[in-house]
């Protein structure tokens, strides 16, 4: 594991609280309307890259995806997969690294990582980027975030590697997170087709980068 790469620790001991994970129950309005658009367009087979406790997960499933749900933290795998028992959904869960993802190439029609992969410096992005577009097919979709350096946290605290930032005792800020201007978001993403970029606030101060890419096919 990276340095970095700690933040797996920190959620692990927020979803064992019910009162800490109650705001990440409820999916994005974001993320629905992008992934039932794409499921109306054929497709079919979905990871949710840092589930978390499964708000997407269980959300995608009930749309009619197979699922894969990943994460570093096994106490909010075992809460999507209650969740899912419940609720009579089938969900496939998965503890491990977004740096090294335990799936064949072009295993997905849909990639979500919603707040997740800035989790770490510059490498680490790198790396879970390039490990999701290796996971995509070809014309499969990728929807995540970012961190923005409009973001109240950027420069708060130490910078332990370029623009990457741990913000002390900010709420969820104990461990390394990185922020990008956009030139250096569609940098990062060079080897997708990006559809959407926006610049948006997900609560006062939080802003965030939305982006919505597909993995091209190759060129004959």
């Amino acid at each position: 594991m990276n340095e970095f790469a700690t933040a797996p620790r920190h959620w692990d001991q927020q979803w064992a609280d019910p009162a800490k994970r109650a705001a990440w129950e409820q999916a994005e309005n974001r993320v629905l309307t992008v992934a039932r658009r794409h499921w109306e367009h054929g497709a079919k087979y979905a990871l949710d890259l840092g589930c978390g406790v499964g708000r997407h997960a269980l959300a995608l499933a009930d749309m009619g995806y197979g699922v894969e749900a990943l994460d570093g933290a096994p106490t909010g795998l075992g809460r999507a997969q209650e969740k899912a028992q419940a609720r009579g959904l089938t969900l496939n869960t998965h503890q491990g690294e977004f740096t090294d993802l335990p799936y064949p190439d072009g295993q997905f029609d849909y990639v979500l990582s919603w707040n997740v992969i800035y989790h770490g410096d510059e490498e680490i992005v790198k790396t879970a980027i390039a490990e999701i577009h290796r996971v995509l097919r070809p014309g499969g979709i990728y929807q995540g975030t970012m961190l923005s350096k409009r973001n109240a946290n950027y420069g708060v605290g130490e910078e332990v590697a370029p623009d990457t930032w741990v913000n002390g005792g900010v709420q969820d800020k104990a461990h390394p997170h990185y922020y990008c201007d956009a030139k250096r978001l569609l940098d990062l993403f060079g080897a997708f087709e990006v559809f959407t970029i926006e610049d948006y606030e997900q609560r006062p101060g939080a802003f965030h980068w939305h982006i919505v890419a597909e993995k091209p096919f190759q060129k004959a």
